[in-house]
This record gives structure tokens, C-alpha cells and sequence, in this order.
């Protein structure tokens, strides 16, 4: 990895600032010249306050900017969430149920087309769809609701099934992932979601669930899939019982997949949210989410962090609102995610951020913080860009 000596030249004012701190100072010019974080360094940059996280952010802009430039980036997509039943006793989830309770979902092939054709009717490139682990589901489901889709919509991507519903599927088919990962190319997986993550750290993890697949075999799935040609995201869950140690050793370990495999497309940092998890409710020692500091850490220290590996920095409207996701913008983000159409496992653990934005409202955040509003595919290859003030393509809302 290589940076322009014009580019070296270039430091954030902030930077320059005599209240910053000696070891911030050093930390953030090394890696503006070109030097790879570590994750000692990253720990002390997880705490940085005042003038020293104002030079993080300054830096992680800049960054940002020499990276991918001044264009923000979102996707118009719909979550199609088929079934909220599952029995994996996830603690920090209250989306799950069991079948027999009333509020239990399952959509049928029908259903889910149907949702998939309105979501292109107004405009979508994608549908996210992901799923609780239902145990009635059979192998074969998951390549059924492909099939149904790219039936209807041949030019629809699917970008679908975290790594958990991968070795879900995989063991009711009795397949390895590879040949597993593979069928669901053939008819017509796009990409896949990178989540199931969590905290990749073995004893959080023990505490966060008992039943869940392993860090090993979170990273065995996800870098099968990019083996295979199938791009993923990355993702991280902090906020909860987790620390500035967690967060650093979790980007090392995602920096050393995409050395590797070069199959992550995006960074999706998803703040904890606690208010109606069994996790926060039953257990003490269990923060309630990401303090706003923290959040801004987050994003600005994953942009050092992954630099010149993992070029797309997102912000989760849906978990930080909003105004804090606009505010992303200047701390490394590059794009805000989709205007998503239907959320409902945010929103089940008490998320009170909404479940759809419109395009013209995403672009118009993006448009305050003096950014060019760009749409893109999952890909994140340019569709369309907004140098008008008002969009006109997005119509009405949706039950």
C-alpha cells in the first residue's frame, strides 16, 4: 500500500493543535503516512476525548477522502425478514420467538416474492433477506427462495443468509459449506450479509449466547463464501459487555480476512441496542448500548484501521438515528446503508429509529454535511447521482 506524496503533505488541522496528545499525535501521523494501525495503538485511539478525538476524526476524514472522495453512498433495498422464529437463545435478542407464540412469523415463497416485486416496483436493486433459525425449515428452503425470486425478478440482487443461517442450512442439507455456499450461487445468491459476528472473541461470545457458531466458524464461512466469488460485509456488535480490546482485536481479525481473501465490501459497526434484550433485562454488568463517544470511536477508528483494505465505512441510520449517522459522515463514513423499506429486528429489541427513509431524506443528510449524494448497488458500483436538490424517482409509503 502506497500514498501519494501530495497526499502525505496533507494533515488535518486539528492534528496540528498543541492540546492533542504526543502519543495520539504520533499514532494518527503514522498512519496518515502511510503506516498500518495496530491494535495497541487502536486501544488508545478507542479512548481518545477532547482534542485527541477531534484529530481522530479530522484524520479519519481525511482518510475517507483520499480513499473514495466526496461522494456518500446509499442503496435502495428492502429487509425481508421470513421468519422471527428461532431457538438459538441469542441474549442480546429479542427478535426471536418460539412457533407457538402468538406473535410468530413465517412467510411463505408467495409472500416473500411478493414483498421482493414491490420493493422493485419502487425502485430497489436489492432485498436483504435473513432469517431466525426455524427448525421446520427444510435445507432446501433457503435455494427455494432464490429460485422463487430470480423466477420474477431475474435482475434483483439477493443479498441474503448470515453465516449462521450458511451453517443452519448447511447442516439440515448435510453438506459442507463450500458445496452448500455453492448451490446457493448457482441459483442466484448475490452476496451475503456478514453478520452473526457479534464480538468475534471467544469468551464474549460464550456470554452473549450458547448456542452460536464459533469465531472459527464464523470466519470458516465467511472466507468459504469469498473463496467462492461471494462478496460479504463485515459487521461488529459493541456496546455491551465487550471493550476497546474486543473492538481492535475484531478489526485486526476482519483486516486479516480481506488480506487474504479481498471478499468484504463494506464495514458495518451496529451499536448494541439493549432496551428490551434478555441480555441487558436479566443480567447486570451489561451496558445499555454505545455511549455517543463511543460510537464516533467506532467509525473513525475502523476507517484507520481497515485503510486500504476495506474502503466502505458505513453508518446504521437505524441504529444511531438519523442525526448521528449524518454526523458519521465527518468521523471516516462514507456511506449510509439502505433505505431499507422494513426493519424489524432493531426494532424488536426496542430501536426507535424507524424501519424506512426515502431516498430524498437520505440524500438531503447527505447533501448538510457538503457531500455529493451518490446511489449505488450492493457492489457498491454508481447508479445515480443527485446534483438536483429534490429526487424524484422514491414513491409512497409502505405498510
Amino acid at each position: 500500500m502506497t500514498t501519494p506524496l501530495s497526499a502525505l503533505a496533507r494533515q488535518p488541522a486539528e492534528l496540528a493543535s498543541h492540546r492533542v496528545g504526543l502519543k495520539t499525535r504520533r499514532i494518527l501521523e503514522g498512519v496518515l503516512g502511510g503506516k498500518e494501525l495496530s491494535e495497541i495503538d487502536a486501544i488508545h485511539l478507542f479512548q481518545t476525548e477532547n482534542a485527541d478525538l477531534d484529530a481522530l476524526t479530522a484524520t479519519a476524514d481525511e482518510l475517507r477522502r483520499r480513499r473514495v472522495g466526496d461522494d456518500a453512498t446509499f442503496v435502495i433495498t428492502r429487509n425481508i425478514n421470513y421468519t422471527n422464529v428461532c431457538y438459538m437463545g441469542c441474549r442480546f435478542c429479542n427478535f426471536a420467538k418460539r412457533k407457538s407464540d402468538p406473535d410468530a412469523e413465517f412467510f411463505d415463497l408467495d409472500e416473500i416474492v411478493r414483498r421482493a416485486q414491490e420493493a422493485w416496483d419502487r425502485g430497489a436493486t436489492e432485498v436483504c433477506i435473513q432469517g431466525g433459525l426455524h427448525p421446520n425449515i427444510p435445507g432446501h428452503f433457503y435455494r427455494d427462495i432464490l429460485k422463487a425470486i430470480k423466477s420474477v425478478l431475474p435482475d434483483m440482487h439477493i443479498h441474503a443468509f448470515s453465516p449462521f443461517e450458511i451453517w443452519f442450512g448447511a447442516q439440515k442439507s448435510r453438506l459442507s459449506y463450500r458445496d452448500f455456499i455453492r448451490d446457493l450461487i448457482d441459483n442466484g445468491l448475490g452476496s451475503m450479509p456478514g453478520t452473526a459476528a457479534e464480538i468475534l472473541d471467544t469468551e464474549v461470545r460464550k456470554q452473549l449466547t450458547r448456542d452460536k457458531l464459533t469465531t472459527d466458524q464464523w470466519v470458516e464461512i465467511i472466507t468459504t463464501a469469498h473463496e467462492e466469488g461471494l462478496r460479504t460485509t463485515s459487521t461488529i456488535m459493541y456496546g455491551h459487555i465487550d471493550g476497546p480490546e474486543h473492538w481492535a482485536a475484531h478489526l485486526g481479525l476482519l483486516r486479516d480476512i480481506q488480506k487474504r481473501t479481498g471478499g468484504f465490501t463494506e464495514f458495518v459497526p451496529l451499536g448494541f441496542v439493549h432496551y428490551k434484550t434478555p441480555l441487558f433485562l436479566e443480567h447486570d454488568g451489561v451496558r445499555p448500548g454505545p455511549t455517543r463517544l463511543e460510537h464516533i470511536r467506532m467509525h473513525a477508528v475502523a476507517r484507520l484501521m481497515l485503510d486500504g483494505w476495506i474502503d466502505n465505512i458505513q453508518a446504521s441510520w437505524v441504529k444511531l438515528g438519523p442525526e448521528l449517522a449524518r454526523q458519521m459522515l465527518s468521523a471516516g463514513v462514507n456511506d449510509l446503508g439502505g433505505t431499507l423499506m422494513n426493519e424489524s429486528i432493531s426494532r424488536a429489541a426496542g430501536g426507535e429509529h424507524g424501519q424506512e427513509m426515502l431516498p430524498e431524506q437520505m440524500a438531503q443528510m447527505i447533501r448538510t454535511m457538503g457531500r455529493r449524494p451518490v446511489r449505488r448497488n450492493t457492489l457498491y458500483q454508481h447508479v445515480e447521482t443527485f446534483d438536483e436538490p429534490v429526487l424524484r424517482r422514491a414513491a409512497g409509503g409502505m405498510a
